[in-house]
């Protein structure tokens, strides 16, 4: 099971079985879509994947793929069956070759960054931008060219749907680069070498052979393309062309040089070090192994900038300093006092509960008095720059040990990493309160909206009538939501505490680094258990091994026979716990079948029956779309329970329970209210409407049912698990710990993999990526030495 998880469509456009197009997606993680049999996003070892092409890991470097016979043409001593020394030999002269080519080669052999060294931004929502159209061409001239490209897509036997994709990728000039180069169609969402290879067939007729250089330099594309999709930002050159000879490319080390000349890979020499010097067989004397890494070029940037920007605020940064004796009195003696009233406000809260609403009008007057006292003194002033003496006394009077440590840190350094369960996320919501007292301005981004209002009733701002300064990461970077731009674009900041690190890609990292001005101090949380990014990289896992900053390692523990199940799992232990309040329960099913019927059981009758809880508050997680027991399967049992109908609008009824995933990683949840001809009307939590086109409501899924990695950064108080008989190479440590983890009063695990499951806690952790940050932080590291 590898199913597309995010929300895109799962058919592949060009498939003999499919009726329509893949709608096209401006999105950087594009990729083939995976069939109904397919799993999560988490991959065999619980990496995150983009919806579009969860698949990738059957093609690319992992077994067979694409339309030709594997190995067919590629040479004896390099091939999948060849002499093991003679293929290592042939990739280190392969890999010589090519490092040379990026020394000294054609200007497209290693595209530069711009004059700034930033790279491309990535607009937070992860939707991207669409490349190649002019913004200033007419409507006509654009229906003449989807006219044109769909004309030269029949010619070669693929759907005339894809136009509007192929104009949005190459722009008005699509259908005379795809009659120049029929595999340049790989470039498009959905497509995989066996139709690229069909339509290139359809175009060229037999000169369109296994060989073509078009063909091999399409496929390092689509390669490095498959393992971002992946998790990887880089591959090394081995598995690129391993890859490629599987895929019938007669030259395979030709076609990397070709793809390396002509810009469509940037190659990188890094030195292994600890285990992985070991594992290739350096030896203490000798001079370190190497290896030689390739990357798409948005990859490669993105990682250069978000080092450089990491660089750069901690090179930048200048702590305050403590006052003369009387200053210190009258300036920092008041600011340590607000800090610390700032905290004890924000603990005393969060213990005493609801307070009456008389104190609440008098606490919001006082408040008020106090922003119009002081606001007119502050407009002028310097940005505050509290002193060692001020963070200090901050510390004291933080509400845990664990609290205090991150202050503390924070305090000297512009760049700290915390980790910890959800009980943790106190921690920085106590340093959040801590820096606003200290007259900082302090901000905190949460990866869902959901995250976001629960991180808010953690922080409560001392004293004023405003909410928590708290906003999604998406609101953030986009200005509907936070402290706005400085008159040189930054983010209005001194300290930004970034929730739910881990789901950050090398991507969106990088546009927040580029965000944030010189000194500014950047606080990363999250929980290095749970499933990393939808997108290429391991950004804050990353971090973590480079040791570049200080790091914060919470105490406090989730608490209730859930976090103690949470907690066994994330050591490898899959163990019962007590649970006199049914707090867990865990049930087997034979099938998936059975798994399906006693999930929705769970759903619709025993949570809401015995423990209170509505079905509105429940959600159902299993690892993918397709399959026995996945989301769709789930989804209409779940519907044909709790709101029957005959989809009248694209499928859905008023009423319905929708998963809206505009982009990978990233889904809301809403409830269809009505459609018409103007499309699918949809109603948010938070109250929001909107109403999604009928082109596009087939984007949209049924919601009582979500796939884990659409369920990150929220949590439900009822979740129900599936785990189906044909889930087992999907399941890892990382996804059952985050599964696990979505219940807040109660925990549902229905299970028909047998023993498949606690081998996966046991020995499964998580795939490891191939990732260069760690690499260029440490280069940067040596340099500044």
């Amino acid at each position: 099971m590898t199913d597309a998880e995010n929300g895109a469509p799962e058919e592949s456009s060009m498939s003999p079985d499919t009726g329509g197009a893949v709608p096209a997606q401006a999105s950087a993680e594009r990729g083939p879509e995976g069939t109904d049999g397919d799993a999560d996003a988490a991959g065999p070892e619980g990496d995150a994947r983009s919806d579009a092409g969860s698949d990738a890991g059957s093609d690319s470097d992992s077994g067979p793929a694409g339309g030709e016979p594997a190995g067919a043409g590629a040479p004896d001593a390099a091939g999948p069956g060849g002499d093991a020394a003679a293929r290592a030999a042939a990739v280190a002269a392969l890999a010589e070759r090519v490092r040379s080519v990026g020394r000294s080669g054609p200007g497209g052999a290693a595209p530069s960054a711009s004059e700034d060294g930033a790279a491309p931004a990535t607009p937070a929502d992860g939707t991207g931008t669409a490349t190649g159209t002019d913004r200033g061409v007419t409507d006509e001239q654009r229906a003449q060219a989807l006219r044109a490209t769909a004309e030269v897509l029949g010619a070669g036997g693929a759907p005339a749907e894809l136009a509007a994709a192929a104009v949005s990728v190459f722009g008005d000039g699509a259908a005379e680069q795809l009659r120049e180069d029929p595999w340049a169609v790989l470039s498009l969402p959905g497509v995989r070498p066996e139709h690229a290879d069909g339509f290139a067939r359809g175009l060229l007729g037999p000169a369109a052979g296994p060989g073509d250089p078009r063909r091999a330099q399409a496929l390092v594309g689509w390669l490095l393309e498959q393992a971002a999709l992946r998790g990887h930002s880089a591959l090394e050159i081995g598995e690129v062309t391993a890859g490629l000879e599987r895929l019938g490319v007669p030259d395979s080390a030709a076609a990397v040089q070709a793809a390396v000349l002509d810009g469509r890979a940037m190659p990188f020499q890094e030195e292994l070090t600890g285990a992985e010097a070991h594992s290739a067989g350096g030896e203490e004397e000798e001079e370190p192994p190497t290896r030689t890494l390739l990357a798409l070029e948005r990859l490669a940037l993105a990682e250069e900038s978000l080092a450089d920007g990491l660089v750069r605020l901690i090179s930048t940064f200048v702590p305050g300093e403590d006052q003369e004796e009387s200053a210190e009195e009258t300036d920092d003696g008041s600011a340590a006092e607000a800090a610390a009233e700032a905290v004890a406000e924000a603990a005393g809260e969060e213990a005493a509960g609801e307070e009456a609403a008389g104190e609440e009008a008098s606490d919001e007057a006082v408040g008020a008095e106090a922003d119009a006292e002081t606001g007119a003194d502050d407009a002028p002033q310097a940005p505050a720059a509290p002193g060692p003496a001020a963070w200090e006394a901050a510390a004291g009077a933080a509400p845990s040990s664990s609290a205090a440590a991150l202050v503390r840190a924070a305090a000297g350094s512009a760049l700290v990493l915390h980790t910890g369960g959800e009980a943790a996320r106190a921690e920085p919501a106590a340093l959040l309160a801590t820096a606003t007292g200290l007259g900082l301005r302090a901000w905190a981004a949460t990866w869902t909206d959901h995250g976001r209002d629960a991180f808010a009733a953690l922080a409560p701002l001392a004293g004023t009538p405003a909410p928590a300064p708290v906003a999604t990461l998406a609101e953030l970077l986009a200005g509907a939501a936070g402290p706005g731009r400085s008159p040189d674009g930054m983010l209005a900041l001194d300290l930004l505490v970034v929730l739910d690190a881990p789901l950050l890609d090398v991507e969106l990292a990088a546009t927040l680094l580029e965000s944030l001005a010189d000194g500014t101090r950047l606080v990363l949380s999250g929980d290095p258990g749970q499933l990393w990014s939808a997108g290429p990289g391991r950004f804050f896992a990353d971090l973590l091994t480079a040791k570049v900053c200080p790091a914060v390692a919470s105490r406090t523990p989730d608490f209730g026979p859930i976090g103690e199940l949470v907690s066994g799992v994330g050591i490898g232990e899959l163990q019962p716990v007590e649970a006199p309040d049914k707090e867990v329960v865990i049930l087997t099913a034979k099938d998936s079948a059975e798994a399906v019927h006693r999930a929705v059981q769970l759903l619709t009758d025993s949570i809401p029956r015995a423990l209170g809880i509505p079905s509105e508050q429940v959600v159902l997680l299993t690892p993918g779309h397709g399959g026995g027991a996945g989301t769709r399967a789930l989804n209409a049992a779940a519907k044909a329970r709790l709101n029957p109908g005959p989809g009248r609008f694209a499928g859905f009824d008023p009423g319905d329970r929708v998963a809206d995933s505009p982009a990978p990683g990233h889904t809301r949840l809403a409830r269809v209210v009505d459609g018409d001809a103007a499309g699918l009307h949809l109603e948010y939590p938070d109250g929001t409407r909107r109403t999604v086109a009928p082109a596009e409501a087939q984007k949209l899924r049924h919601g009582w049912a979500l796939t884990v990695h659409q369920a990150v950064g929220r949590h439900w108080p009822g979740a129900v698990v599936v785990v189906p008989d044909d889930a087992a190479a999907a399941l890892s440590r990382q996804w059952v710990y985050t599964a696990f983890g979505r219940g807040e009063r109660h925990l549902s695990v229905v299970h028909a993999a047998g023993p498949a499951l606690p081998q996966a806690v046991a020995e499964r952790p998580a795939a490891p990526r191939t990732t260069r940050l760690r690499a260029i932080l440490a280069e940067n590291a040596a340099q500044e030495y």
